[in-house]
This record gives C-alpha cells, structure tokens and sequence, in this order.
C-alpha cells in the first residue's frame, strides 16, 4: 500500500480528522487475551486500588496503539509510519459500567521533512487529561 495524502497537499499546520475511541473493561480483557499482558491493573479493581491507583487502567501499549490509528486512517497505509513514539503522562481509568473510558486523539502534522516525510504530534486524552506526551509520529507521504 502507498499513503493516500500526497506530501505536496500538506502543509505544517494540517490538521488530521480528530476520533474517539471508546474503551471498557471488555475491550481491556480482549486485549489482555491478544496481547498476552495479564497485568491484574488492567482487570482486577480490587489489586488495581490496592497498588494506588483510582480503577483499572487500559494498557499502555492499548493506550498508544489507538492514537496512532489516528494517523494510519489518515494515511491510509499504516505502513507509512516510519517511526513513533510517547510518553506516558496519565492513566486512561476504566470504569466497570456499561460506558467505560474513552481516548480522544486529534494530530496536526508539525514538520515537513526530507523524503515526504512529515511530522505528526498528537494530542491524547481521556476524562479530560492528556494521557501521553510528546506523542510524535514520522510518516512517509505518497
């Protein structure tokens, strides 16, 4: 696959289509499952609270992999993402009822650089708090 946005057609400042995505404890089990994390923070409420903090918590790696989709949708291509990185400011708590937790990602491309390539800094949060930091994505434009 190629990127769908054509490095010519950007310019900094671009802003990529903002999404939500909703998280529950389902969501965190189903992952948990996939990825083979079986961390008790991220399903038992109990040893969650135990540990200090408010609720279960959705996986970090859950956390960074739905803001990047952000980007992959935009592109089109999710191999067009040459490089990405964050760091991990807040937890996203998941509440044990019917509406959970969700993560708000919006991404604006913040350079242009050689080899259409180009920056993209996202913003992540949840409840109202950024969940991650100096979230920054190189991608590879058509």
């Amino acid at each position: 696959m190629t990127a769908k946005i054509s490095y010519s057609d950007v310019e900094v400042g671009t802003e990529l289509p903002a999404q939500a995505f909703p998280v529950t404890r389902a969501t965190l089990v189903r992952y948990a499952g996939a990825s083979g994390d079986f961390n008790p923070i991220h399903w038992n409420e109990r040893f969650a609270k135990q540990v200090g903090l408010p609720d279960v918590i959705a996986h970090g790696m859950f956390t960074m992999a739905e803001a990047i989709r952000v980007v992959t949708d935009w592109t089109g291509d999710p191999a067009s993402v040459v490089e990405y990185g964050v760091r991990f400011t807040r937890p996203v708590v998941v509440p044990d009822d019917d509406q959970g937790a969700v993560i708000e990602v919006s991404g604006k491309v913040a350079a242009k650089l050689d080899d259409d390539l180009v920056r993209v800094d996202l913003t992540a949060t949840s409840a109202g708090q950024k969940v991650l930091g100096m979230s920054r994505a190189v991608v590879r434009l058509g």
